[in-house]
């Protein structure tokens, strides 16, 4: 479970990712208004939502789209009798599953910034297919297509370092009954699980933008999700 201390702390984070949008520049171009900044300020917002619902205590665990399920190994076809034995209880699963989504919160915390950065220097090909794309998070998969692994990557070190301080005597055990995992490989699983649950979360909260650009109050999210729609 998140302590206060992380709360406050991921409270303080989501403050200061909230700036850029104010920040951004209300660049003119067609129609008045510049596409790529329109979209920028889409994902800039969507992020910040994303994150905040996903920072919040149980963020992880309590979102459909981005809860870290078991890897194989544990909790699917290849778990083994020993570990099925382990996990037969409800209680103990649920246990599992909070220890490895807090470990995906703290990772998050670290790619939140980079996101943000991210966004900040997003270069964008072909705005207008990206503003009149079918598919809701259009613009979350380019951004997606840009960073690569980067959040993987990011986020490895700090959930690796999340799963060793919950010293969790759960984890421990199914881990010494599993085969073909260790508690590296289950970081591993978490930080990319967590990536993909960052832009999930990401891609609807742009897809929520995009069915009402209005309720953003932001005129170049306007200009170009509304009119040009």
């Amino acid at each position: 479970m998140a302590t206060r201390e992380n709360i406050r702390r991921r409270a303080v984070l989501m403050g200061g990712l909230a700036l850029p949008l104010l920040a951004l520049p209300g660049c003119t171009g067609m129609g008045g208004f510049d596409l790529s900044e329109a979209i920028r300020r889409m994902l800039t917002l969507s992020s910040q939502r994303a994150f905040a619902s996903l920072l919040a205590e149980d963020g992880f665990y309590s979102d459909q789209l981005a809860r870290i399920d078991l890897p194989d190994q544990m909790g699917g076809s290849r778990a083994g009798g020993i570990v099925n034995a382990l996990l037969s209880t409800s209680a103990v699963r649920n246990r599992l599953l909070h220890v490895l989504n807090d470990a995906a919160a703290e990772g998050a915390e670290r790619a939140a910034p980079l996101v943000a950065d991210a966004i900040r220097s997003f270069s964008v090909a072909d705005a207008l297919a990206i503003v009149r794309a079918a598919n809701g998070d259009a613009a979350t998969q380019a951004l997606r297509g840009q960073m690569g692994d980067a959040l993987v990557t990011a986020m490895f070190p700090e959930i690796g370092t999340a799963l060793r301080i919950a010293d969790d005597p759960i984890v421990g055990q199914v881990l010494r009954a599993t085969t073909g995992i260790d508690i590296a490989g289950l970081g591993e699983h978490v930080a990319r699980e967590a990536a993909n649950g960052i832009y999930a979360a990401m891609g609807r909260e742009e897809a929520a933008i995009r069915a009402d650009p209005q309720a953003t109050g932001d005129p170049i999210i306007i200009g170009a999700f509304g009119l040009l729609r």
